[in-house]
């Protein structure tokens, strides 16, 4: 992800919050010494402590003391407050016979990313990877595919025509409410 959605800090989760980077795309309001602010989760912390954030320095600047180092946070899952609509971006090497697909500009986070080469009669499932790319490592054996995706709160949004060409991106029509 390049660059932030404005009105948003990033932070990093700890590893096992991360959860293989279901969080990845999730906004957080943290509570801070000094007050108050929005955050994505964009990556994960491995060595931070169970939940615990690695506020990106902006952000820490914020709501408390950078010669503090750690500073006492509490925070609650918000919708990211994202309106424009979400964009698919097909990873290099992507083709009809490996597939890797990242969402961007989720106004929540990713659960799922289902793939139809049937026009949506039948949905195949992919598995999220660590870098949070949605992957299928043999493809789907056509240069366009319809996507459903599956937000953590249960919405879905379709794209229909979507290529598989390596390091294309998709604009949809929507994003999640």
């Amino acid at each position: 992800m390049s660059g932030l959605p404005s009105g948003l800090y990033g932070t990093a989760f700890s590893g096992s919050a991360w959860n293989n980077a279901a969080e990845c795309g999730s906004c957080l309001e943290v509570t801070g010494p000094n007050g108050k602010i929005n955050v994505m989760v964009v990556d994960q912390c491995p060595e931070c402590e169970e939940s615990n954030l690695d506020l990106f320095q902006d952000g820490f600047a914020k709501i408390g003391s950078i010669s503090a180092g750690k500073i006492a946070t509490s925070y609650t899952k918000i919708p990211c407050g994202i309106t424009s609509p979400i964009v698919l971006h097909n990873k290099s090497g992507t083709s009809a016979y490996w597939f890797s697909m990242q969402v961007v500009n989720s106004n929540r986070a990713v659960s799922k990313l289902e793939v139809s080469t049937d026009g949506g009669s039948t949905w195949q499932s992919t598995t999220r990877t660590n870098y949070n790319f949605f992957e299928q490592s043999s493809g789907f054996g056509t240069s366009t595919v319809d996507i459903r995706l599956t937000s953590a709160s249960g919405g879905t949004i379709k794209v229909s025509k979507v290529s598989v060409a390596s390091d294309s991106k998709v604009t949809a029509t929507s994003n999640f409410s």
